[in-house]
């Protein structure tokens, strides 16, 4: 008997505690989220992302069902580097989340590409190369520098 009681403490120890690992996580997902030649940034009205020497968007929310999934319509540029062409195609947007881990591939709806799966972790900064698109440092910084703000004169 006192078996069982331990037995029955212990799955419940490992189902309520992290030392089952990480679970799934649902709801809105926002942060940077980094990886290998990937990136995405969210926030609570949309997301931006890059795969390799593409971009794309989600014009809303990205929210995690209780399973941690996701699955939602987007555009996506396949041919942003060398030369942006500007096209974007139709995409759905779908992975999961677990934990601080993100799973997550872009589906062209019009064509045949597929990009991903990539796997991406929250805070993380993207690893993004060759490619010198947006999510890059430098890219923010030459922006700033070619646009700085306007000089406002002080009046007396």
């Amino acid at each position: 008997m006192n078996r069982v009681i331990l037995a029955g403490l212990a799955i419940v120890l490992l189902r309520d505690c992290e030392l089952a690992g990480p679970r799934p996580s649902p709801g809105k997902v926002a942060g940077t989220w980094g990886g290998d030649n990937a990136g995405l940034i969210a926030d609570d009205t949309s997301a931006h992302v890059h795969i390799g020497c593409t971009y794309g968007n989600v014009h809303q929310p990205i929210v995690a069902d209780a399973h941690g999934r996701f699955d939602l319509p987007g555009e996506q540029d396949i041919t942003a580097h060398p030369v942006d062409r500007g096209i974007l195609h139709p995409a759905r947007f779908s992975g999961s989340v677990l934990g601080h881990t993100m799973t997550l591939t872009v589906t062209l709806t019009d064509t045949a590409v597929t990009l991903g799966p990539v796997e991406l972790t929250l805070g993380q900064t993207p690893k993004l190369g060759p490619c010198p698109i947006c999510l890059t440092r430098r890219a923010a910084a030459r922006r700033a520098a070619a646009f700085p703000p306007a000089r406002v004169a002080k009046t007396p």
